[in-house]
């Protein structure tokens, strides 16, 4: 019997965790294709990634060859490979879901009508760039991304244990500045702020591939340790010591886990310990196993 419970419960996870992620792709395509539909189109942005590759390509075929190509078969096609490398070297679930954000926001931009909210290039840029950061970060959170170089951002943090976006934006200014030399140096100047607005957003709320380092001075480490590691599947080092105010004998239990976990963390810990002190620091960057739930 209480196999077939956790069966059940197991299943009710993996369905709750499916619909939250098919949410968040939904959310997000439906805001990214508003948002080139409004910010993007009104100061003829080049948005930089596959999305901006896209439009360039779009843009390029109707001023110099007269061809007006559907923005969802370009996007879709250049995806194409970008989806293939997913599947092999990042995951099936996380590329799945990827796939129909993709092919959801080509449409989108395809069906969605002009709607221009203002025309200031400097409001375009920043707004615009804060609405994209927007969808990401949402597509991020239920485990699906916009494609092209959201893939490449997301293994190279995989793999380096760290942010790795600002390492995207840089390739994004490379596709920037071939654009700027088509259709002039000012819109893909425009096009870079719209860049570097979206990534910082992405960087701050974006808690996934942040690490956070925990000092828990306690008096029941025993119970805490055991707890800490089933709970996160992290490592736990412990030091034994003193308290120099009362004299009594303290643990302190030094784990990294990841931003998104602290909240959690802390208030398992203090469920355990209502007396225990915890020290919460930013980590730079981590170096040795790691361990990540997976985008599976």
């Amino acid at each position: 019997r209480q196999a077939f419970t956790d069966g059940n419960q197991k299943k009710a996870e993996e369905w709750k965790k499916h619909v939250t992620s098919m949410c968040c792709v939904l959310i997000a395509s439906l805001i990214m294709s508003v948002n080139i539909k409004s910010f993007v189109r009104a100061g003829n942005l080049i948005p930089g990634g596959f999305t901006g590759l896209s439009l360039l390509l779009q843009r390029s075929a109707l001023e110099f060859l007269g061809v007006s190509l559907p923005y969802s078969f370009i996007n879709i096609a250049l995806n194409a490979v970008p989806a293939f490398i997913g599947f092999k070297m990042i995951g099936k679930k996380f590329t799945s879901y990827s796939v129909i954000m993709i092919i959801l926001n080509s449409f989108l931009v395809d069906l969605i009508p002009v709607a221009p909210i203002t025309y200031d290039p400097l409001l375009v840029s920043v707004f615009g760039g804060i609405l994209n950061g927007i969808a990401i970060v949402i597509a991020l959170y239920g485990k699906a991304s916009s494609g092209g170089t959201d893939f490449i951002a997301v293994y190279l943090s995989n793999k380096l244990k760290k942010p790795s976006w600002n390492f995207v934006f840089g390739i994004n200014v490379v596709i920037l500045m071939a654009a700027g030399l088509l259709f002039g140096f000012e819109e893909a100047m425009y096009s870079i702020i719209f860049q570097f607005v979206s990534t910082q957003i992405i960087e701050r709320f974006h808690q996934r591939d942040q690490r956070v380092t925990l000092f828990i001075v306690t008096s029941k480490a025993q119970l805490l340790e055991q707890e800490l590691m089933s709970y996160t599947h992290h490592g736990v080092t412990r030091l034994e010591g003193q308290g120099c105010y009362l004299k009594e004998n303290k643990a302190l239990l030094y784990t990294v886990v990841g931003a998104d976990e602290v909240k959690d963390v802390v208030h398992l810990v203090k469920a355990l310990d209502s007396k225990v002190f915890i020290n919460t620091v930013k980590s730079e960057g981590i170096t040795g196993r790691f361990y990540q739930e997976p985008l599976e």
